[in-house]
């Protein structure tokens, strides 16, 4: 199965007199997902335990749970903390952030730039917030509270 663009999408859309037929037709491109269904599904990939995103991502470990059961939305820092408590990659990161309706890290913003250089290099928080902190940006996990 060829992979479509989003423009590739928006373009079928456009062209497009019957909305169900879109719909039919690309279903596998649509994003299904909901945040909690990620995560675990991320959860389950990677071979961790909630507890290991806990200590990986300094974040409460009530906190954590109840994201991963959609009880609580957590603001866009707190998913990019669940991030490095996932081992994600920034591919990974940014899906997780699309999903949960977040701004993706931008390559342009120069904090953003040096979260995906951390997550691209499997960093962990503590070295994310090192090179945070060293270029005068706020931290990432409770230490950043």
């Amino acid at each position: 199965m060829e992979n479509k663009t989003t423009e590739e999408l928006h373009h079928e859309i456009k062209a497009s007199t019957d909305i169900e037929d879109y719909l039919k037709t690309n279903q596998n491109y649509m994003i299904a997902d909901t945040l909690p269904d990620y995560l675990n599904r991320m959860l389950s990939q990677k071979g961790l335990n909630r507890a290991d995103v806990v200590r990986r991502s300094l974040l409460d470990r009530v906190y954590v749970y109840q994201i991963f059961s959609g009880r609580r939305t957590p603001s866009r820092d707190k998913l990019i903390s669940m991030a490095f408590g996932l081992c994600l990659s920034g591919e990974e990161t940014q899906k997780m952030l699309k999903l949960s309706c977040n701004r993706e890290l931008y390559a342009r913003d120069e904090r953003d730039a040096l979260i995906l250089f951390a997550l691209n290099r499997e960093q962990t928080i503590m070295e994310a917030n090192e090179l945070l902190f060293s270029h005068g940006f706020a931290a990432l996990g409770v230490l950043a509270e």
